[in-house]
């Protein structure tokens, strides 16, 4: 998500210093940090490559409007992207899933979001449109980010998606997208996204995304939705349940991916608590956001725009919702 999020929002402040839940999550997933930790001190690129399938550079985010944004901007007030976001509890990995269990989640139903919609640029006022998600106004959607090389975050969420549900559809799971860009082809708004899950009954929802900040800050994160009561918007119900989902795709995604947990927000925990968006806020049924990495870091975008890494990414997210559903 160019985020703003979701939505998009301007680079914060780096948190350089680590506390002791990273040690925690040290702990449990050291096969996979004591791999990153090597990584970093070699300084070898992020993921592994896809020859021209990778971009560099360096830049600082973007801060266009989404009036204004067009493939490769960063769009602003993105619904996963704003206000400062709460530290939660470090992730947790779990036991990888097995690729032979199809069928085992037969009659599981799975909603994937991928953030954005590369039709939203033709169509700024239909997405400036102010939508609400219970505790207050946003807009409907946003243009998401870019790499520096111009690859799109919407781009980058629906083939994340399209490979996730494979997976998914893999182990017998029914899986539901909120759009698959071209239908529709713009939004759908923060709002909807939130009702196609609760109208599916979703047994698990995700979002996803890819972060637009600074060079230098980089690594995923995992959104968990905070307590909101207000208006249409009432979490308290799914508040155990999408933090259970949230660690069990924090945990398997650093396991299979690498990517290091976010050095700018969560303080290395890789999970972030927020009451700002839409997407989480109107959800009735178990639902996080995941931020896969920083499109604007040069590491970062070499492991976004590898169609092995997002292989990955698809991977550890697949295998975070399959252990969650199993177990609920």
């Amino acid at each position: 998500m160019s985020y703003v999020g979701p939505d998009f929002e301007p680079p914060q402040p780096r948190r350089p210093r680590r506390g002791p839940l990273t040690v925690a999550l040290a702990a449990l997933v050291p096969g996979a940090l004591l791999g990153w930790l090597v990584y970093e001190a070699v300084g070898g690129p992020g993921g592994s490559g896809g020859g021209s399938d990778t971009a560099g550079g360096r830049a600082s985010a973007a801060s266009s409007s989404p009036s204004t944004a067009k493939p490769g901007s960063a769009g602003a007030g993105d619904d996963a992207k704003q206000a400062s976001p709460t530290p939660t509890p470090s992730a947790s990995a779990s036991s990888p899933v097995s690729g032979s269990g199809s069928g085992s989640l037969k009659g599981k139903v799975v909603v994937i979001d991928p953030g954005h919609n590369p039709g939203n640029y033709k169509h700024t006022t239909e997405i400036n449109r102010q939508v609400d998600v219970g505790n207050g106004h946003k807009e409907c959607d946003t243009t998401g980010t870019s790499t520096n090389d111009g690859y799109t975050e919407a781009s980058f969420t629906l083939d994340v998606a399209h490979r996730l549900r494979t997976l998914l559809e893999q182990q017998g799971a029914t899986v539901k997208l909120t759009h698959d860009g071209d239908s529709p082809p713009w939004g759908p708004c923060v709002d909807e996204r939130a009702r196609i899950g609760n109208t599916a009954r979703a047994d698990a929802a995700i979002s996803i995304h890819a972060d637009g900040v600074a060079e230098g800050e980089r690594g995923f994160h995992v959104i968990l939705p905070g307590s909101v009561n207000a208006g249409a918007a009432d979490t308290r119900p799914i508040l155990d349940s999408s933090r259970d989902l949230g660690e069990r795709v924090a945990g398997n995604f650093l396991r299979v991916t690498d990517e290091p947990p976010s050095n700018y927000v969560g303080e290395g925990t890789g999970l972030v608590t927020r009451t700002d968006l839409g997407g989480l806020n109107l959800s009735t049924v178990p639902k996080v956001f995941i931020e896969c990495g920083n499109m604007r870091d040069s590491k970062d975008s070499a492991r976004l725009t590898s169609g092995t890494w997002r292989q990955k990414a698809a991977q550890g997210i697949s295998e975070g919702i399959v252990s969650f559903l199993r177990e609920s």
